[in-house]
């Protein structure tokens, strides 16, 4: 059955990937992106290649673009959008912290919120959150994005249960990426060293940090989405999703096998 569905963050990455995918097994896909020369560029190649796809600039942050979402008639809303910020906890500024939350965390459901307030009444719909396993067992210097992840996949999963006290036919979901190689973690490990100086606890290691950082990712990453991406359609298109949909396999289970032992 065909379904409208609303993305946000679809200028790369997953919600790119997922917007084409979805859109090349029949749906009508709405993907927003965070500026308007990535909907442009999305928007000329689904003409390109005959893609039901429609895009145009939605920053989650911002209440006037938000609302641009009860425009549509949408099935399911793909909460995609997310920035991360590193360093450590015991230096990075708190206003790159507070970013990460406004984006990742109250962004994503003041959108749900819209959504919903057509998926309530109607009494259907999908709402689904792109969190990551990281955000249940954290990596050091990554804390800001960690907490912002650990944040959604616990009230979601309160969120999911609450709605069901009330209608079995609205569904919450959670989307828990691994490591996968979109460039995200690199832009973000990246943004440390533009402020940290001499000042900084960790000025003196900096470069075995980098060196360490660049070795995790190289070994851990999937160059391909699609294992991801085939997951986040699944949560998409199901009658009743699941709570959590998570991949590659190895590293959800490296997780859970980590949290068994106390991490």
């Amino acid at each position: 059955m065909q379904k409208t569905i609303f993305i946000t963050g679809s200028g790369s990455g997953f919600g790119y990937d997922t917007a084409v995918a979805l859109a090349r097994r029949g749906h009508k896909v709405i993907a927003t992106t965070h500026t308007t020369d990535s909907a442009n560029e999305l928007n000329s190649f689904a003409k390109k290649n005959n893609l039901n796809i429609e895009s145009f600039k939605l920053d989650v942050t911002v209440p006037e673009d938000r609302q641009k979402i009860l425009k549509h008639d949408i099935d399911v809303l793909l909460n995609n959008a997310g920035t991360g910020q590193s360093g450590s906890l015991a230096e990075i500024p708190l206003d790159k912290i507070r970013h990460d939350f406004e984006v990742n965390v109250f962004g994503s459901i003041a959108l749900a919120q819209l959504a919903l307030q057509k998926m309530m009444p109607r009494d259907s719909g999908t709402v689904i959150f792109v969190s990551s396993l990281a955000g249940r067992v954290p990596m050091p210097f990554l804390s800001s994005y960690s907490m912002t992840k650990f944040a959604l996949s616990g009230g979601i999963d309160a969120m999911r249960r609450e709605i069901k006290k009330i209608t079995k036919n609205v569904h919450v979901a959670l989307i828990e990426p691994g490591a996968y190689h979109t460039g995200f973690n690199q832009k973000n490990i990246a943004k440390k060293y533009t402020w940290m100086d001499e000042k900084s606890y960790f000025w003196k290691i900096k470069d075995d940090l980098k060196i360490e950082e660049e070795k995790y990712f190289k070994m851990m990453e999937l160059k391909s989405t699609k294992s991801m991406v085939t997951q986040i359609v699944k949560a998409c298109e199901a009658s009743r999703p699941k709570l959590r949909y998570t991949a590659p396999w190895w590293q959800a289970v490296g997780v859970q096998v980590m949290r068994i032992f106390g991490k």
